[in-house]
């Protein structure tokens, strides 16, 4: 089958901006796919209005598949397997999105901005060892993403090691996470009691 690239995040994410750079990417990839899934698919005025943005931005119907919820996680998680490379939206990157495609072994693209939502891609991606991924400019992005599609054969080894890489990454590092949020909370509390006065404290 055609290299296929997906995006599983709500549909108000995908701006006119993020749809142009997703045409670029398909247009880097000759016979290249796009496949996007969100809640709001399953309702048939929803997808005359996701298509009607999608043929704006140069994307014909013969080049993107829209999928309709699923029953439950399962089936929805099994739908990454129809993906090769996930596609992160910007500015406001996926959280819950690129954990599921990682976890089903596909790996995803970011582009890195200048505020928290624009940078949970980076965070994520660094966190799993794979900052390669991440893009600073939309020329990269693309270049990214051919790169990644240009050899096929690369993605069946990178698939394989990606849910071994985020259950061994402080992502799924839940009793470290807990470690570390408690030792942030005695800090903070050590530092307010230093910074208050003395008859203050004493009455702590």
């Amino acid at each position: 089958r055609p290299v296929t690239f997906g995006s599983f995040n709500h549909f108000t994410k995908i701006a006119a901006p993020v749809l142009a750079l997703w045409r670029r990417v398909l247009d880097a990839v000759p016979g290249s796919r796009l496949v996007l899934k969100a809640s709001g698919f399953g309702v048939p005025a929803t997808v005359a209005y996701v298509r009607e943005q999608l043929r704006a931005s140069g994307l014909g119907d013969e080049r993107v598949d829209l999928l309709a919820p699923t029953g439950d996680a399962a089936d929805h998680l099994a739908l990454y397997a129809k993906v090769d490379v996930a596609l992160d939206p910007f500015p406001y990157n996926g959280t819950t999105t690129t954990c599921e495609a990682l976890w089903m072994g596909v790996p995803v693209i970011s582009l890195a901005g200048d505020r928290h939502a624009a940078r949970v891609g980076l965070s994520l991606l660094s966190a799993v060892g794979h900052p390669e991924w991440v893009a600073r400019s939309a020329d990269e992005y693309v270049a990214i993403a051919a790169s990644l599609a240009s050899d096929p054969a690369q993605l069946d080894p990178i698939s394989r090691g990606l849910r071994q890489r985020l259950r061994a990454s402080p992502l799924l590092d839940h009793a470290g996470q807990a470690a570390r949020f408690g030792a942030a909370l005695r800090e903070c509390w050590a530092r307010h009691c230093l910074a208050l006065p003395q008859p203050q404290l004493a009455a702590l």
